[in-house]
């Protein structure tokens, strides 16, 4: 289906954007894609909660973004 396979590629390219975006702002420790809802969008994983000043787009280029908090990442 061509509507799906753009709306990924629009998520892969969001992908890229988010990682630099968020990574000025916030304790990034993955940023991924993801279904939310019907269509593609990117999740970005936070080590600690940002700072409240902090402008995080819940958007970018209109592809959805799903901010979650997990903590720090250690290897195993």
């Amino acid at each position: 289906m061509a509507t799906e396979a753009s709306g990924l590629q629009e998520a892969r390219d969001a992908k890229e954007r988010a990682k630099k975006l968020f990574a000025k702002q916030a304790d990034v420790v993955g940023v991924g894609i993801t279904r939310i809802g019907t269509r593609y969008g990117v999740k970005v994983d936070l080590g600690q909660t940002p700072n409240p000043s902090a402008e995080l787009p819940e958007t970018i280029d209109g592809v959805p973004i799903r901010i979650e908090v997990v903590g720090p990442v250690r290897k195993r």
